[in-house]
């Protein structure tokens, strides 16, 4: 069965901090995502983004440029650190200068971390999606830091997932565009 033209998915790294891991951990499920046929990845490093501190009353060239590819996407893969139970605020910050573009796609996490492996920054992540109006995968990727490498058997589940639910949604929002 034909589904069209490659799902377009933006990998969104969310953590900002110096020395941070979210770049290599990014960089892994990126290349993982890769080897699945279908897909049309996007990396977006909030450190690198150009996002303003503050919410501005104009849009900067930044958040424009950072609007634009989170609007043109069909789903997303939020990629998360776990600080003190909860996900970064640079993270909470950047989903809030997008809004409606979140609207009826699917979003799905890798999160990363010690002991909980990022899984409590992943149950508030879902809390705020769900607010936007986006659907949130059931199966999402956890990594351990202390592993001696970056695997999870979760990342075809996922990747299933977010494949599915991102070619529905696709055609749902063709047939009838989403309201609420």
């Amino acid at each position: 069965m034909d589904s069209g033209p490659p799902l377009r998915v933006v990998v969104l790294i969310g953590s900002t901090r110096e020395g941070r891991a979210g770049a290599r951990v990014g960089r892994w499920f990126t290349a993982t995502a890769a080897r699945r046929a279908g897909l049309d990845l996007d990396p977006v490093d909030l450190a690198e983004a150009e996002l303003p501190a503050a919410y501005p009353a104009a849009p900067t060239p930044g958040l424009t440029r950072f609007r634009e590819r989170v609007a043109r996407a069909e789903a997303y893969v939020v990629v998360t650190p776990e600080y003190n139970r909860s996900f970064p605020g640079p993270l909470k910050q950047a989903i809030d200068f997008a809004y409606d573009e979140w609207r009826a796609k699917p979003v799905g996490f890798v999160s990363y971390g010690y002991r909980a492996r990022g899984r409590h920054a992943v149950a508030q992540l879902r809390e705020v999606f769900l607010e936007l109006h986006a659907v949130t995968m059931r199966d999402a990727v956890a990594l351990d830091l202390l592993a001696p490498s970056f695997e999870d058997e979760c990342v075809p589940a996922l990747l299933d997932e977010l494949t599915w639910w991102g070619l529905a949604l696709r055609d749902a929002r063709r047939a009838r565009p989403y309201c609420a």
